[in-house]
């Protein structure tokens, strides 16, 4: 499957031209799009363009190889000058098994390290796909350490809920979520189904339901949390408020939009992937937000120990929050108004937040352009370029990188293609978007402008709240004994998370 690869590797390697970065391993990923991506004849497309038919599908998190097929001397693109690419399957989800990851893992390591004279395919590649279906993605496939021969038992919970989600995730149901790659959500779902049909001996439907729900509302919290912070009192609280923010989306304002089909319908509200996009098919396959994470046998590694205290730190204040009515709010978050708690549905996350650059001029984003050296063409794609001065249907570029470190973003320019000139046509030059640092208003005192965020519409429609809990500090690593401390998330000036109240 992969001999033209290693000739042309081994042929591109010893050049004495080889001058510029070999593509990436790239992943087929449109956020929440159709699972399946059309691919087409090559020769076909040269002539006809996509009106002449799909060959074929990829689905998402496909990850390959990219390149550029010829014809005439010159790259297929469309009308536009977006590339159609040629490709090498590296892992095709499908198909996938636990070996998937290393697999990926060392393709990616290979082709960082590759230098080659340009990016054209072998002759021998049939098949073009619209590179703006694909970005280099690093995360790899993950699958679940396999279960050991011996039947663990769930350790004990705390309450009736928590020793029903433990249960859940120490059964035949949960293990087979993540056997496979695709359709993890989906599946996650089934299981619970079936689980809860299977074992009604651990309580009413009603309570199995609660359960599921719970379950659902502590994977979403975790995951869509910071999970670098761990156990320390700002990332439980953090946690918290993505819990309210549930638990609202689901009792007094069900909307379908927001994944809520009835009322305290807690499981729809925190999976739905236009809301939290880590329910998305491809981030699924990457984060084990569907695994069964609280297994026993895995308390010895680390990973999975520290998700384990995780959970274990946040799920008596996350049933309060869902099942506890307003009593059980305001035991979770003492010091705010009930007015506040049932109305945050929305919070604003800067760092995960679109990024922008409002000092640095003619910088673009290329999605998907060429770039040309006489009869040497490379494929400029997922990638911010900065531009330069303009010779005859192209610009000279250099590579716009971007670094996110704890408290900003590290910007270096690396000069990679010389020589080569990126198509013209996709090229705005537009001024830089302006938008404020770290995404709060310009009165707030802040440690710096190491980073620029987008703000959604929203954000100035309702009120921003400062939530403040009550949590046993345990740490980053989850790992200290624990102490008792007042903590507090939001607020117009915080730079990490901003809950906002009553947006319509």
């Amino acid at each position: 499957m992969r001999i033209w690869f290693s000739a042309l590797a081994l042929l591109m390697s010893c050049n004495l031209l080889a001058a510029i970065p070999a593509t990436p391993v790239m992943t087929v990923y449109k956020f929440n799009g159709p699972m399946e991506v059309p691919y087409y004849d090559a020769d076909r497309f040269a002539t006809a363009g996509t009106s002449a038919g799909r060959a074929g599908t990829l689905v998402q998190g496909t990850s390959l190889i990219p390149c550029l097929v010829l014809r005439a001397g010159e790259p297929l693109t469309d009308s536009a000058g977006t590339p159609y690419v040629g490709f090498e399957v590296v892992v095709d989800p499908r198909t996938a098994t636990a070996d998937a990851t290393e697999v990926f893992k060392r393709a990616v390591a290979k082709r960082q390290e590759l230098m080659v004279r340009n990016h054209h395919c072998p002759a021998s590649v049939r098949h073009v796909i619209n590179v703006r279906e694909l970005y280099a993605l690093e995360k790899a496939p993950f699958f679940d350490p396999p279960r050991p021969s011996d039947r663990q038992m769930a350790s004990s919970g705390n309450s009736e809920l928590d020793r029903i989600v433990r249960e859940f995730h120490h059964s035949d149901e949960c293990a087979a979520v993540n056997q496979t790659l695709t359709r993890r959500r989906q599946a996650l779902a089934q299981a619970w189904e079936t689980f809860s049909a299977r074992r009604s001996d651990l309580g009413t439907t009603a309570t199995l339901a609660r359960a599921k729900h719970l379950d659902y509302v502590l994977r979403t919290a975790i995951y869509e949390g910071h999970l670098g912070r761990g156990c320390n009192a700002y990332g439980a609280c953090e946690r918290n408020v993505i819990a309210l923010s549930i638990r609202n989306r689901a009792i007094g304002q069900c909307q379908r939009g927001q994944g809520c089909n009835f009322a305290g319908d807690f499981q729809g509200a925190a999976s739905a992937p236009a809301q939290y996009n880590i329910w998305d098919e491809y981030l699924t396959q990457i984060s084990g937000l569907t695994a069964c994470y609280l297994r026993s046998d895995l308390a010895e590694t680390e990973r999975y120990a520290k998700l384990q205290a995780m959970y274990a730190q946040s799920v008596a204040d996350a049933e309060q929050i869902l099942y506890g009515g307003e009593a059980g709010l305001k035991t979770v978050f003492p010091d705010n108004s009930l007015s506040d708690l049932t109305s945050t549905r929305h919070y604003y996350h800067a760092p995960a937040m679109g990024q922008c650059f409002p000092n640095h001029d003619r910088v673009e984003y290329m999605s998907g352009a060429i770039a040309r050296n006489d009869d040497d063409f490379a494929l400029i794609a997922n990638t911010r370029i900065e531009v330069g001065s303009k010779s005859g249907s192209g610009y000279a570029f250099k590579l716009f990188r971007v670094t996110a470190e704890p408290d900003r973003d590290v910007v270096r320019i690396e000069d990679r293609y010389s020589g080569f000139l990126v198509d013209a046509r996709k090229v705005s030059l537009k001024p830089p978007a302006a938008c404020p640092p770290y995404g709060i208003p310009s009165g707030c005192r802040s440690a710096g402008t190491g980073r620029y965020r987008k703000v959604p519409n929203w954000l100035y429609d309702g009120d921003p709240v400062e939530l403040h809990c009550r949590i046993q500090d345990r740490g980053e690593t989850c790992q200290e004994s624990g102490t008792r401390r007042e903590v507090s998330v939001g607020g117009v000036c915080d730079k990490e998370m901003r809950p906002v109240a009553r947006v319509p």
